[in-house]
């Protein structure tokens, strides 16, 4: 054998392992393809069931919203009517009670103003007989 044919045997046996290395890679390429083919298959066939529950709670929360809006709508209503009710009450019956608030207020001041004048009374009255007291004890030791 020659110095040439050694160099061709050398290079037809890299180029056999370079040739195996690559089968080897594209089978695992090819396997990895077959995996990511059948992952892709899965999350296709699970995603229309779920998009199609998706759109059935959209919906579902959809007639919930109307009906929000419609109590929405009676609460308003009847905050209107209660505001109303309030007005028509207080106009009615605000005189009457402001007057009769002030009567009780007025009986009030006047049944205390004669209370502390009889107290003041009291406390006179008590105040000169202890004065006269002390002053006939003081004529009977003199």
């Amino acid at each position: 054998m020659s110095g040439g044919e050694v160099a061709l045997m050398i290079i037809a046996v890299f180029w056999a392992i370079l040739v195996a290395f690559l089968a080897v890679a594209l089978v695992k390429l090819a396997k990895v393809l077959k995996e990511a083919t059948t992952l892709v298959a899965g999350v296709a066939d699970r995603a229309v069931p779920l998009l199609d529950e998706v759109t059935e709670t959209v919906r579902a929360t959809n007639a919930q919203m109307g009906r929000v809006d419609q109590i929405a709508g009676n609460v308003q209503t009847m905050t209107t009517n209660a505001t109303a009710l309030s007005s028509t009450v207080a106009a009615t019956l605000g005189g009457p009670l402001v007057k009769t608030a002030a009567f009780s207020y007025g009986v009030r001041r006047a049944l205390s103003a004669q209370q502390r004048a009889e107290l003041s009374r009291r406390v006179r009255t008590a105040a000169k007989a202890q004065k006269v007291a002390r002053q006939r004890s003081m004529r009977g030791r003199g």
